[in-house]
């Protein structure tokens, strides 16, 4: 029997570290280096874009070939048109099946080169539909009158005008016309230096003189403008990529709004003056934005102010003409979000969705008013609304991870509850009606007051949550789960957030992956520490986007490295009415240190190395797969199984604004918030003798004399337990929060059983054995199995389909059911090993 199991345990050791060998370097490229897609890529739309690496473009053009035939012969074949960008867009569905396609290069004088190979992949039924239409539809329907930029309002605008003073939005619109009304740049020596302010005053101008139609409004538009003509034009405005895009809108809408006052000269310096702009960033763009996972910065407001300004001038120009088909057929290959990530949530940071709002509402506004096509059906505005509700709650921090992860706000961010109402307006979204309601500082943001004074769409008439709300959601594209005891009452809530994304460490996002954060009533009891200073300073290199910020694990002191290489992977989630689950992955994350030039730069620039002590560097991880649980209301646990080629000290990683009380005979970590009467009590259970070790000092100090974000640098505490060395461990934690003075109750260990509460937890701590974990609610007989081929479910037997599958017994959807799940195959937009 012994030899039998030996045999067995052999078998699946083999089989786990052949699935291992398996996974990709990344699953998604930073910068593309192979085509896509391909037979073992995932297509996340149909139509899928084709996308090659731009290595692959030889001459002037491109041209691609699409076919359900191999040979490319049968009549419904695809040839694009010579495109000089390393992308196409289908614009059509494609039909379940095995697709072909290829591409070769042509020169300007149309000599073509030869095709390169025929790469495959696969159509099936389980691939959402979103269908653009050609860019011809959208710029035949272009106006040829201005304005064009709000040209999706035209069609309310006499309506809005009769009930404006009504509107809620009015007494603020007036309160902003005049404070641009008062301004005067005519005096001013250097007005480019002012071209932010003059950005602002100039949507406060055209809002209302789109709404009342006054001279006043339109004439000091002009007056600005003619500031700036009458001097030459700062290179220093041109050469930064955020102002240069406000200089560009704020030149575009002048035009277009005031186009007849002004001279035919003066139209055409302000033509020539948006011209010099895109050009001077149009050619390195191109062939560039395709290719690249998420530019941030272009992403976030310079794609809608080029757009915009390209859209008043094209007409006049063949160089704005192109970046207008470039930004039409990006946006449908690679927005709204990277274009691998369906989900609704924000894959560079929670806080920094704000960044990129408007954008998101714009464009697809835009596109959908002249395709007549609802640009707004595609799978992650479906999810928006769910997305803003869940990552960042009203009354709460936001879940946390990313840059900004620390922000303090009573509220979320006035953009984000701006957006929701965008949303909820236009399509009616329950979740987006419900966290908009609950967060209404949309009635204070001024980039979207025309829209809501103009458009006519009202706000959906009932702003409950609806009752079907999910405890728990996984947003299984941008890699996090969120759970809640109870959403509907924030005071009372307990939220657990966990993450582990494909998309890796780098631009707005961490080296967190299988970290959490856990709150109560919207404040903090375990997360994530640090201050957002500096993109590239010390404190940010080494504490606040460093993985010892966060509440995961550390490798002999190493963690994760910035790189989208460093990736985790929910692999496997339940969300029962009793049990809340999640399975993640972070076994490739430890893989060395950071490539990307900007980041060596950082290091270098800073004195720094990418070191072991800094905690970088290659590590002999094999696995890291943690297993976390809301077991509602009150508890938390974590199942990490580890294993390494070698023995390492496994550094289990717990960060609090509060010190803790540390039992380390009992490995119990005691904080107590007394002036919110919030307790919380983790214990860890581990066959390896522990080291535990707080401090409220980091690697190096955030440097508070260039804090201008409101921060409260009051001192958080980080706690490590440090694990002896071994080849093999495992780490079961048991977390109990009590609000009210409630204690928290006496956990009774048998071996590896666990009795706590109504919770009966059984962990196979014995690295040895294969890892397994069962837990029981002994009142409900709500019952989650891992590792057990037969485990037990309501006093009867149960067999799993696979032995190391999940399984979950809990009411689901209102109904007492059974789910079993394996791991979720990863959804690879990159190369295989």
């Amino acid at each position: 029997m012994r030899k039998l199991l030996t045999i067995l345990l052999t078998c699946c050791l083999t089989l786990i570290q052949s699935v291992y060998a398996n996974c990709p370097g990344q699953i998604h490229e930073n910068v593309r280096e192979t085509p896509f897609p391909q037979q073992h890529n995932t297509l996340y739309i149909n139509p899928s874009p084709l996308l090659i690496p731009l290595e692959m473009k030889q001459s002037d053009f491109l041209q691609f070939n699409l076919s359900q035939d191999k040979q490319f012969e049968s009549a419904s074949s695809i040839l694009s048109e010579n495109t000089p960008w390393c992308m196409f867009n289908p614009h059509k569905v494609l039909e379940n099946g095995t697709w072909y396609w290829r591409v070769r290069s042509v020169s300007q004088s149309g000599e073509t080169m030869p095709w390169s190979k025929t790469y495959t992949f696969t159509v099936t039924d389980d691939v959402p539909q979103f269908v653009t239409p050609t860019f011809d539809v959208f710029l035949n329907n272009i106006p040829k009158e201005h304005t064009r930029i709000y040209c999706f309002l035209r069609d309310s605008l006499d309506n809005a005008r009769k009930n404006m003073r009504q509107h809620p939005d009015f007494e603020p619109m007036i309160a902003e016309s005049r404070e641009a009304l008062d301004m005067d740049y005519r005096t001013d020596q250097a007005p480019y230096s002012k071209a932010g302010l003059m950005y602002i005053h100039t949507d406060y101008l055209n809002t209302a003189y789109t709404l009342f139609q006054r001279n006043v409004y339109a004439e000091k538009m002009v007056q600005n403008v003619r500031c700036l003509l009458a001097v030459d034009v700062d290179t220093k405005v041109i050469n930064n990529d955020f102002k240069a895009g406000e200089l560009a809108y704020l030149l575009a809408c002048t035009y277009e709004t005031c186009y007849e006052r002004f001279t035919e000269k003066e139209r055409t310096q302000i033509e020539e003056l948006i011209l010099t702009i895109l050009n001077q960033y149009i050619p390195h763009i191109i062939n560039k934005e395709e290719v690249h996972i998420f530019d941030n910065h272009f992403w976030q407001f310079t794609f809608r102010h080029f757009l915009q300004a390209s859209l008043a001038i094209y007409d006049k120009y063949p160089q704005a003409k192109e970046y207008l088909e470039y930004s039409y057929e990006l946006w449908t290959a690679r927005a709204p979000a990277s274009g691998f990530n369906r989900d609704g949530n924000w894959h560079n940071g929670t806080a920094y969705f704000s960044a990129n709002a408007i954008t998101l509402f714009y464009v697809p506004t835009l596109f959908s008013y002249l395709t007549g096509t609802d640009f707004m059906q595609h799978p992650w505005y479906k999810n928006a609304g769910m997305g803003l509700a869940y990552s960042w709650q009203p009354g709460s921090l936001s879940a946390g991870f990313g840059d900004g992860h620390e922000q303090m706000n009573p509220k979320p961010l006035r953009i984000r509850s701006a957006f929701a109402d965008l949303i909820a307006r236009s399509t009616g979204d329950p979740y987006a009606a419900w966290y908009s309601s609950m967060n209404d500082r949309y009635k204070n943001e001024y980039e979207t007051r025309l829209y809501r004074l103009a458009s006519g769409k009202k706000r959906p008439a009932t702003t409950e949550l609806p009752e079907n709300a999910p405890k728990a959601v996984w947003f299984k594209d941008s890699g996090e789960m969120i759970a809640n005891s109870n959403l509907k009452d924030s005071k009372q809530n307990l939220s657990l957030s966990f993450h582990s994304s494909p998309f890796g460490s780098g631009s707005h996002t961490h080296s967190n992956q299988n970290a959490f954060n856990l709150h109560y009533g919207g404040k903090a009891i375990y997360r994530a520490v640090g201050y957002y200073m500096n993109f590239a300073d010390a404190h940010n290199l080494l504490d606040y986007r460093n993985t010892r910020a966060y509440n995961t694990l550390l490798i002999d002191g190493i963690g994760q490295p910035f790189t989208i290489r460093a990736y985790g992977y929910i692999t496997r989630m339940f969300n029962g009415e009793h049990i809340s689950y999640a399975l993640g992955d972070a076994s490739n994350a430890y893989c060395g240190i950071s490539e990307y030039p900007m980041w060596v730069k950082n290091f270098e620039n800073q004195k720094l190395e990418q070191s072991a002590e800094n905690g970088f560097g290659k590590t002999p991880l094999k696995k890291y797969r943690r297993h976390i649980f809301l077991l509602h209301p009150d508890k938390v646990v974590i199942y990490d199984e580890l294993e390494a080629d070698k023995a390492v000290r496994w550094d289990w990683l717990l960060h609090s604004p509060i010190k803790f009380s540390i039992d380390e005979a009992a490995n119990t970590l005691i904080t107590e918030n007394k002036e919110e009467k919030l307790t919380s009590v983790a214990q860890l259970f581990s066959e390896q003798e522990c080291n535990i070790s707080q401090t409220n000092r980091y690697k190096a100090d955030p440097n508070e004399k260039i804090a201008v974000r409101g921060e409260e640098f009051s001192k958080s505490w980080s706690l490590t337990a440090s694990f002896a060395p071994s080849k093999v461990n495992r780490i079961l934690t048991i977390i109990q929060v009590q609000a009210d003075g409630k204690q928290a109750v006496e956990i009774i260990r048998n071996g590896n059983r666990f009795q706590c509460g109504n919770w009966m937890i059984e962990a196979e701590l014995n690295a040895k054995q294969p890892a397994s974990l069962y837990i029981r609610n002994v009142q409900n007989k709500a019952t989650f199995s891992f590792g057990k081929k037969n485990p037990e479910v309501n006093g009867k037997t149960y067999q799993c389909q696979k032995a190391d599958a999940s399984m979950l017994y809990d009411k689901i959807d209102g109904e007492w059911k059974t789910q079993e799940m394996n791991d979720r195959e990863m959804q690879i937009s990159g190369k295989m090993n």
